[in-house]
Order: structure tokens, then C-alpha cells, then sequence
């Protein structure tokens, strides 16, 4: 069992390292692409034509491969924090590959989300023995997680549909809320599928089964999901939040599917289960900090020229005649300055 945990923390370690590496050079292909066609935040895919975007996207497949192995050594609850990782990785290489200066406050925050995890780790619970898919999927049907699992649906649906036409552009958790939500049913389908892999190359077949083939149907969808939306959140908002605040709801929702399917935490003491709470808040806590230091970003331009409101007119008492200047529509001015002869004397 212990060598068994170490491979999944020497693999999500590597994974985190990679993943962190994937942001950055994503984020740099996304604004050589924005420079010659329409932006990713626009809905336009003129990325896809852009070496540095697929560079990233290479990089980013490596480390979810190693994540992904990662998984099948290790339960969720001890994989997922530490991608805490990723925000250090991503964050030193935004401080000198894209001039995101990350602030002192910022830093702080970086090693309050390192030490959450820390906590999550060292009180992270022990795998499940699971020897068939057909065991996972009897798992994935228990009326707890059927629940968890339309509620997903239902707050990804609202925020995809309502709130990113809307808020998507102005808010970092629409975008970064869906690839959040809809990613902890990515993480329990490819634990799922890993565990079958194991299970198949071991001798027990497991492509035969139905249950796999949704499993697997589910994970694709839901990683082509995480992606677009993740693109739209890094080409407008600032890569230093955009990674910890995806972690810590990432995490967060991870942890919570994978107790509620695989049942993690049955059998643990208070004491650990209130250790991996305030691992939580600290973990929240520096995603805070993180977003208080978060500095402005550019409204994007929309046009070349945008007229100034409101306009500002002038009373002129002169030889007797008041002179008014009113709007292109007719009507007067609500503002008004008032200049008097004897104002100049």
C-alpha cells in the first residue's frame, strides 16, 4: 500500500509540474493568435492554428497522462491537492514570461494554498481495494451520488447557458465554475477507466463491459468541456488567479465526488476529517489573498472611438443672450457648468 501512494505522489508531482509548465505557454499562444484573428474570449479558435497554443496543449496532455496514472495508485483525495504544485510552477513562470508581477500578498497566498494541501495530504485516507468495473459503476449508481451528479449538470447548464453570455467577461468564477464542477465527473470517470487499464493488463478484462465505454464517453466530453472553458478564462483573465482559484474549486469539488462515490472517508477518526477541513479554509484562505492582490485587467477594445457621456455644456450670460448648446439628440444637457462674465476678472 505505501509504495503503491508513492508512485501516485511521485506521478502527481510530476503531473503538477507539467501542468503548471501548460498554462503559461497556452496563455502565450492564445495572445499571438488573439494578435492575428479573433480571440478565444470571443469565441474564435484562430489558437488552434498557433504552434505555441499546441505546445501547451502537449505539455498539458503529459501531465494529465501522469495525473491520470497518478490516480490509479493513489485515491482522489490525496492526488487532487497536490496540483497545489501547479499554482507555484505557473505563477513564477507568469512573473517572467508574461509580466504578471505577483505581489507579496500574492506569494503569501501561494503558501497558504502549499500548506492546506500539505494538511490534506498527511490526513488524506487510505484507497479502496476495487477488483472490477462493474463495481465502480454499482458505486455510480447509488442514489447519493445520482443526486450530486444532477446537480452538476444542472449548475453547469445555468452557468454555460445564463450566466457566460452575461457575466462571463467581467466574473473569473463563471468560466473558471464550470471547468470546476464539471471536472470532478472528469476525475471519478478516469479514475474509473485507470482502474480498468490496471485491472485489463492484469489479466481481467474489463473493455468487455458497458460500464466502461460510458465511463470513457463521459470523461472525453467532460475534458473537452473543461478546455474550451478554461481557454475563455486564461485569455481574459490574469494566469496567476486564474491557476489557484481553478484549484482550490477544482479540488474542492474533486474531493467531494470522490467521498461521495467511493465513500473515502467512511471509517476515519473526527480529528483526521477535521484536519482535512482546515486544510480546506487554509487552501480557500490563500485563494482569497490571491484574488485581493489580483491586479486590474484592460477592458478589451471594442471600437475605435467611443463618444464621452455625459456631455457638458455651457450658460454663457453675454451683452444680455444666453447662449445653450444642447446634445445631438435635442434634448439639453443634465449637466451644466455656468460661467459668469466676472468669473475671468
Amino acid at each position: 500500500m505505501y509504495s503503491s501512494s508513492l508512485k501516485g505522489f511521485v506521478l502527481a508531482v510530476v503531473s503538477s509540474a507539467f501542468i503548471g509548465s501548460s498554462f503559461i505557454i497556452k496563455k502565450k499562444g492564445l495572445q499571438r493568435a488573439g494578435a492575428h484573428g479573433p480571440r478565444a474570449s470571443g469565441g474564435g479558435y484562430a489558437y488552434l492554428l498557433e504552434p505555441l497554443w499546441w505546445l501547451g496543449m502537449v505539455t498539458m496532455i503529459v501531465g494529465e497522462v501522469s495525473n491520470f496514472v497518478a490516480y490509479v495508485y493513489a485515491p482522489a483525495v490525496l492526488v487532487t491537492p497536490l496540483g497545489a504544485l501547479s499554482i507555484i510552477v505557473s505563477a513564477i513562470l507568469a512573473h517572467f514570461m508574461l509580466n504578471e508581477k505577483l505581489q507579496r500578498m500574492g506569494m503569501l497566498g501561494c503558501l497558504l494554498c502549499i500548506v492546506g494541501s500539505t494538511i490534506i495530504v498527511l490526513h488524506a485516507p487510505e484507497e479502496r481495494s476495487i477488483d472490477s468495473v462493474e463495481e465502480i459503476w454499482e458505486l455510480a449508481i447509488q442514489p447519493a451520488f445520482l443526486l450530486y451528479t444532477a446537480s452538476v449538470v444542472a449548475v453547469a447548464l445555468t452557468l454555460i447557458f445564463y450566466c457566460a453570455p452575461r457575466y462571463g467577461q467581467t466574473n473569473i468564477m463563471v468560466y473558471i465554475g464550470i471547468c470546476s464542477i464539471i471536472g470532478s465527473l472528469t476525475v471519478v470517470s478516469i479514475k474509473a477507466i485507470g482502474i480498468a487499464i490496471k485491472l485489463t493488463l492484469e489479466g481481467t478484462d474489463q473493455i468487455v463491459y458497458f460500464q466502461t465505454w460510458i465511463f470513457a464517453m463521459v470523461a472525453v466530453t467532460c475534458i473537452i468541456t473543461q478546455l474550451n472553458y478554461l481557454n475563455m478564462a486564461l485569455d481574459i483573465f490574469n494566469t496567476a488567479v486564474v491557476s489557484p482559484i481553478y484549484y482550490a474549486m477544482f479540488t474542492s469539488f474533486t474531493i467531494l465526488a470522490s467521498a461521495i462515490m467511493f465513500q473515502d472517508y467512511s471509517g476515519q477518526s473526527a480529528s483526521s476529517i477535521a484536519s482535512e477541513l482546515c486544510g480546506f479554509i487554509t487552501v480557500l484562505s490563500g485563494t482569497a489573498v490571491l484574488h485581493s492582490t489580483r491586479e486590474s485587467d484592460p477592458p478589451p477594445i471594442t471600437d475605435l472611438y467611443t463618444p464621452l457621456s455625459p456631455k457638458v455644456s455651457w450658460y454663457i450670460p453675454s451683452n444680455g443672450e444666453l447662449w445653450k448648446q444642447k446634445d445631438e439628440d435635442g434634448s439639453f444637457p443634465s449637466f451644466v457648468t455656468i460661467l459668469r462674465p466676472d468669473y475671468f476678472k
